[in-house]
């Protein structure tokens, strides 16, 4: 579909005579003109143009697909090519602002999907996603934030004074409680992001300090043996989990002597 459908849509776009360039149409000194074009070119590039928006719901069905039905290591590579399209599309749609960010992403599409296919350092995606998603929301707040206490400093220094040129301290200030929040900010965003996106990581996190806790205070073997297991089920989620505890070689000793002593008195 794919194939067909740019077979019929390019020449429809090649040969219209008033295509549309930055929303302008403008003459085509190789168009088709009259009937030629509206009665057998346009409808194949109209016929083009559904084949190749159904080709890409089908691909886009195909790897949701695969993400839910593929194994761990095909999710992780199917992440990287989602990543990097991810921010190709933010970046050229917010072309202003981060149009640089698009053509990095565009020209590291490639590189994405050699990670995915040669799977060297494959499983490093879900810290990048998290390192982007944290300091990505942390950027977005501290830039609110700062252009926010500048702009109602602003406004109170207006209305009290009446001039309008603001004092420099007001941005020395939106900057130092700005560096004061980040750490902070950053710890509460990376909670935030671990609770909703990495649910699993989280719970395992809590059960580690809970099993940690229990720990320093447990003395029976046999509790702390249990404890032991149901923390590693919990947190990795094995198919099976055996606990095997290696004998004391000194108690072993001990015994042993105690025995011989025994024995002995017995013989005595």
């Amino acid at each position: 579909m794919a194939v067909g459908g740019a077979a019929l849509f390019a020449p429809s776009m090649a040969l219209d005579p008033y295509p549309t360039l930055n929303l302008h149409p403008i003459p085509n000194p190789f168009a088709f003109e009259g009937s030629v074009y509206d009665d057998f070119i346009g409808p194949l590039g109209s016929i083009g143009s559904v084949l190749l928006l159904a080709s890409l719901v089908c691909a886009a069905i195909s790897i949701l697909i695969r993400v839910v039905k593929g194994s761990r290591t095909e999710r992780q590579q199917i992440k990287w090519l989602a990543y990097s399209f991810a921010l190709m599309i933010i970046g050229l749609s917010l072309s202003d602002v981060l149009f640089f960010v698009g053509v990095v992403a565009f020209n590291f599409f490639p590189i994405a999907v050699g990670i995915a296919v040669l799977r060297y350092r494959l499983f490093d995606i879900d810290v990048i996603i998290n390192r982007t998603l944290v300091y990505g929301g942390l950027t977005a707040t501290l830039g609110l934030a700062y252009f926010g206490g500048v702009t109602v400093s602003e406004m109170i220094f207006r209305a009290f004074t009446g001039r309008e040129e603001q004092p420099q301290l007001a941005i020395v200030i939106s900057t130092l409680i700005i560096a004061a929040l980040f750490n902070p900010l950053r710890r509460r965003i990376q909670s935030f992001i671990d609770r909703s996106f990495y649910r699993r990581k989280y719970d395992a996190a809590k059960t580690l300090e809970a099993f940690s806790a229990k720990l320093r205070d447990e003395t029976d073997l046999d509790a702390l043996s249990e404890d032991l297991v149901g923390a590693v089920r919990e947190t990795m989620q094995p198919a099976h989990v055996s606990l095997w505890l290696q004998p004391d070689p000194a108690l072993k000793d001990k015994k042993k002597r105690t025995a011989i002593r025994e024995a002995g008195r017995d013989e005595q």
